[in-house]
């Protein structure tokens, strides 16, 4: 029932507000508020699984101001499971640089915003037992900083998808037509013809015969 409210209310938010603002999703509005004195939101839903303090240590030691947000995301959320644009709207809606991370079980998303870093997409767990801060720690391990990175404004709109091109209807041919059993089907008609002639010529010559 909780998701299922967090789903409709996500939705609602992201179809009336801009596409360049964070919508107000229940996720991002409790991660923006935990961050005011963490840099590390637990959805409730993750409570028991989470190793917080840990976690904050490996946060506290990282490279680059980081903020992680442990919530559920995927294709039935507003995002349609692009983890990295939750991230997005998490950047912007806490309107600080850093890199801003998502972790829903054994996948970790991350986006930089403005911030001059680079960060992995996506990584995935090595395997479903490992905690969450060796998650994270592997994850920021792989972070990068320099100024050949641009500091640029997080991703808040969804990629655009290209609509697939429908396929020409084909033209009817007697190849395709027998390949598709039509012409099979004719061909069948003209055996059972052509028996049925044979039959009817035996019998009449069989008919003679008795006669004569």
């Amino acid at each position: 029932m909780k998701r299922l409210l967090m789903l409709l209310l996500a939705t609602i938010a992201v179809t009336a507000l801009p596409a360049a603002a964070a919508p107000a999703d229940p996720r991002v509005t409790a991660a923006v508020q935990a961050w005011k004195t963490e840099p590390l939101y637990v959805d409730p839903e993750f409570a028991a699984v989470a190793d917080v303090q840990p976690m904050l240590e490996v946060i506290r030691g990282a490279k680059v101001p980081v903020y992680v947000a442990v919530a559920p995301t995927g294709e039935w959320f507003a995002e349609k499971g692009d983890a990295a644009l939750l991230a997005g709207w998490l950047a912007h809606a806490n309107a600080k640089p850093g890199l801003y991370v998502v972790m829903d079980r054994n996948i970790t998303s991350g986006v930089e915003h403005e911030l001059a870093a680079y960060a992995p997409g996506r990584a995935w767990a090595r395997d479903s037992d490992q905690a969450l801060s060796a998650q994270l720690s592997e994850y920021l391990a792989d972070v990068r900083v320099g100024d050949r990175y641009d500091a640029e404004p997080a991703r808040t709109t969804p990629y655009k998808r290209e609509p697939r091109p429908e396929p020409e209807p084909e033209r009817f041919t007697i190849g395709k037509a027998i390949g598709n059993g039509v012409g099979g089907g004719v061909l069948g008609l003209l055996g059972g013809a052509l028996l049925a002639g044979v039959v009817v010529a035996v019998a009449a010559l069989t008919g003679r015969g008795g006669k004569s």
